[in-house]
């Protein structure tokens, strides 16, 4: 079992004028897995606000994972990675490098992604692009993954399975 916070990050969905089906699309694909959503919100693209509620959860909510969704992309409001490895101590480059990697086989698209991820303390931060269908073929391709990582950076498991 591991812990989850999923923010969305978007100055419209943050004004009330955009719903926000990203995180239904996460909540409904951790519904398969082990995992327990503890905290969400949407908040603003906004470095200082993301890196702030990254840094509170990361530290005091008991989270073991962090998923954003939103602000990857090109725009000039687009500051998610960013935000992102202010805070991180150390960065997980694989989990970016996986999702933009599968996702390119559906759409070129998908390599204009800025997601990164990282860990604070013992939690893992993942960032997810803003659209459904990026959000939901993303975590496919990291799902299988989140569990044996969350033991590790717990210090539960020290070897990787066998093949």
């Amino acid at each position: 079992m591991f812990n989850v916070g999923i923010i969305t990050i978007s100055d419209k969905g943050a004004r009330g004028q955009r719903p926000d089906k990203s995180s239904e699309v996460i909540r409904d694909i951790l519904a398969s897995v082990d995992s327990r959503i503890l905290k969400y919100d949407i908040i603003p693209d906004d470095r200082e606000v993301i890196a702030s509620r990254l840094s509170e959860w990361a530290d005091d909510a008991h989270l073991d994972v962090i998923l954003t969704t939103g602000g990857t992309g090109l725009g000039a409001r687009d500051v998610t990675p960013e935000a992102t490895l202010s805070v991180v101590d150390k960065v997980v480059p694989g989990l970016a490098e996986a999702m933009r990697g599968k996702t390119f086989a559906i759409t070129p698209m998908a390599i204009l992604s800025r997601a990164t991820a990282g860990i604070r303390g013992k939690c893992l931060i993942i960032n997810l692009p803003g659209s459904p269908q990026a959000v939901r073929e993303c975590l496919e391709v990291i799902l299988p993954t989140l569990s044996h990582a969350v033991a590790i950076i717990k210090g539960e498991v020290t070897e990787h399975p066998p093949q």
